[in-house]
């Protein structure tokens, strides 16, 4: 089924003709357009704003940012049916709007999903077009006051359409002149060569407080202020003597006087004619204290981050671009808060609004002689300094670090939240502003990396470690192309019996000029990266499939697989897992998902949800590594694990240090009250494992059972009786 056909107006043959006499189709480009769609573009963060106008046909684009395009058939066009609205026409999701989810443009390029429109109406009520913003996804809330600012600047844009429409006129004569303005909202005026006052509309009369009566045949130097008159006398004098004025054919922006005495901002399009041996000014003058008001609140909107009302990201790119073209030295900090993350998590989004806005209010108290203090989005701030002065600069970032970490007002909750500091000097550590602030951001890291709530100075050295790591990124992607991952398997054993009843699923790289690498040399990019999802669906299916024949010779053999806290954030893990186990055929029972600290720690409703659906599905959770952190047993009581695996660490001197043995016969007795599985990890020596036995702890893994090997090998080891020395 196609795009559901354009609805036409009732007035659509007027509506055509009203949009031909505004001559704005094959106009040139007007910059004024231009700014008020790159106005819209950052003031909603959409990445198109188009000014359409609809024709019998099609849609013209008079001004866009974000499309390449310049038209498109009105059949498929949004705003032939945002035209028939009085109001802004919202579609939160195109692909759920019947009107338009098998429309060309959301199935193809631009791909649209979310738009809205505010029909562009003319003084005598035709909608020519609209003034639209578009995303490529789907936008379920847009409040009434962003209603408001889009409603506001489809005024602007019908205003500066009016203006051109009246511009028009300095191609015809007098009398038609007359008609046409006689109805206009502008007011318009004609005069004699020497200023004297033929003509003058209701809505002249209604701008300076003259009737036309009064008005006509007086200088009009009644309504031009003393600041300008003598230059409107001159331009008079340039017109009789050699047939041009100066400001014919282009607007100016100038002060009228009114009669009482009182100015204001005016826009003035001059334009004068020939009929018979008199020559005539017409000047179509327009008050726009209204529309400067409604400009400057729309910028300043589009220029501030609205919960702290600190610069945006906008305002910032545009002052650092200024500085750095006025050649001057400068300091960038860029900050981000440590600790923020727990915040949202533990007490909801409006107390870390409220932490946000006390950053915002520290750093300005801080900071007074910035140059600015901008919000680039999140928690991630960003300060200008005048000079480059390194102690200075220093000397900034401590202070703001030491304001940042005191205690924040958020009742009945104690939260560790500081700031770590990166910074970079124009012009030593860059010439551009993506330069210099991609080297503050390497800074950042680097004190983030050194245990947070410190500042850091950019060096070279972190620009070649940075495209190191990124190469190292990239051949990490071919890695997994290439498929040059593989998976070996460590046995897990029953210590009452030696049986092997089950394996964990350990991943490798088989690097093409390194060998065999083992995850301490690249696990930590890995989990970082887009790919860790995809990658990690594969040790899924591969370790799944090879468990399913495993399975068939040890009955209950169970498999255990590592997850990327990516896998639970990409909200398709349980989609995943029940997709790997129908496929394979291996019962949820036989899979285990091991899950590290961080994870738990996260402590976050969504994450809690994902764990208990997975254990309805029968799937077991390993809480990995348990002991070595922080997790306290509020943890085993709230998640729904069913084994804890004791770290190697404790293993290791469990013979000859009390206090390892002492933990781990704690975990022992804590799996046993929680009615859970314990399996040691990193057996090595036959004490250990007698340990572990006279202590109760069912299962082991480790060196004294087997190396972690091929699926090959661990095979051959399937037809032992048992695996105990």
């Amino acid at each position: 089924m196609g795009p559901v056909p354009f609805p036409i107006p009732p007035d659509e043959a007027l509506r055509a003709s009203t949009l031909a006499d505004y001559h704005v189709l094959d106009a040139p480009a007007e910059p004024e357009f231009d700014r008020l769609v790159q106005l819209a573009s950052r003031l909603f963060s959409v990445p198109i704003v188009l000014i359409s106008l609809v024709t019998r046909d099609r849609q013209v684009f008079k001004a866009r940012v974000g499309l390449e395009v310049c038209e498109t058939e009105r059949d498929v066009s949004f705003c032939a049916h945002a035209i028939l609205q009085d109001d802004v026409m919202v579609v939160p999701d195109a692909l759920e709007d019947p009107r338009f989810a098998a429309n060309p443009l959301v199935l193809g390029p631009p791909f649209i999903r979310f738009y809205a429109g505010k029909p562009l109406v003319t003084p005598g009520g035709q909608r020519l077009g609209t003034v639209c913003l578009i995303d490529t996804q789907p936008r379920q809330e847009f409040s009434q006051s962003e209603r408001d600012n889009l409603s506001d600047i489809a005024e602007l844009v019908m205003d500066r359409m009016e203006l051109t429409r009246l511009e028009y006129m300095r191609a015809i004569g007098q009398a038609r002149f007359e008609n046409i303005a006689a109805t206009s909202p502008d007011a318009i005026i004609c005069t004699t060569d020497t200023g004297q006052v033929t003509f003058w509309n209701h809505a002249a009369e209604r701008l300076f407080g003259y009737a036309a009566e009064e008005a006509t045949g007086r200088c009009s130097s009644l309504i031009v202020p003393d600041s300008w008159r003598e230059a409107y006398f001159e331009d008079l004098a340039r017109l009789r003597d050699s047939g041009t004025m100066e400001a014919v054919g282009r607007t100016i922006v100038r002060s009228g006087l009114r009669r009482d005495g009182s100015e204001f901002p005016a826009e003035i399009s001059l334009s004068s004619w020939q009929e018979g041996r008199a020559r005539s000014v017409g000047a179509i003058v327009r008050d726009i204290t209204e529309r400067r008001r409604n400009e400057d609140r729309l910028y300043r909107l589009a220029s501030l981050d609205a919960l702290t009302e600190l610069p945006n990201r906008a305002a910032w790119r545009a002052c650092i671009h200024d500085a750095l073209a006025q050649g001057t030295p400068v300091s960038v900090l860029l900050l981000d808060l440590d600790g923020f993350k727990d915040v949202n998590d533990t007490l909801g989004h409006s107390a870390g609004d409220q932490v946000l806005k006390t950053v915002a209010a520290r750093l300005k108290a801080e900071c007074p002689d910035a140059l600015m203090v901008a919000r680039l989005g999140g928690d991630e701030f960003v300060l200008l300094l005048a000079g480059d002065d390194r102690r200075a600069a220093s000397a900034v970032a401590g202070g703001v670090v030491r304001a940042l970490s005191r205690p924040y007002a958020l009742p009945g909750h104690a939260f560790e939240i500081g700031a770590s500091v990166g910074i970079a000097l124009y012009p030593a550590h860059g010439a551009r502003a993506e330069d210099l602030l991609g080297a503050a951001d390497l800074a950042l890291y680097r004190a983030k990396a050194a245990g947070k709530g410190r500042y850091v100075l950019f060096e070279p050295a972190f620009r070649e470690v940075a495209v190191a790591r990124r190469e190292f990124e990239r051949e990490l992607r071919r890695a997994f192309e290439q498929d040059q991952f593989v998976l070996l398997y460590q046995p897990q054993v029953d210590t009452r019996d030696g049986r092997i009843r089950g394996a964990e699923a350990l991943l490798r790289w088989q690097h093409p000029t390194r060998g065999m690498l083992s995850p301490v040399s690249f696990i930590d990019v890995l989990a970082q990266k887009p790919i860790a999802p995809a990658v990690g669906e594969w040790i899924l299916r591969t370790a799944c499939g090879q468990a399913r024949a495993w399975r068939e010779r040890v009955p209950g053999f169970r498999i255990g697989v590592n997850l990327f806290e990516a896998q639970l954030r990409s909200g398709q893990l349980r989609n995943v897992v029940e997709r790997v186990l129908h496929d394979t055929g291996l019962p949820p029972e036989a899979l285990e998902l091991e899950l590290l600290e961080n994870i738990m720690m996260r402590n976050d409703g969504a994450t809690l949800k994902l764990l208990q659906a997975l254990r309805t599905m029968g799937v077991g959770l390993a809480f990995d590594d348990y002991g070595t952190g922080f997790a306290s047993l509020s943890l085993l009581k709230r998640f729904p694990v069913s084994r804890l695996k004791i770290d190697r660490s404790f293993i290791r001197d469990v013979i000859s240090d009390p206090e390892d043995a002492a933990i781990v016969r704690a975990v022992i007795y804590l799996g046993r009250s929680f009615g859970l599985e314990v399996i040691a990890e990193g057996v090595e020596t036959k004490a250990q494992l007698d340990f572990l036995v006279a202590n109760h702890c069912s299962h082991a893994q480790g060196y004294l059972f087997g190396r972690p090997m091929s699926a090959q090998a661990l095979t051959s080891e399937l037809g032992r009786a048992a695996v105990l020395p």
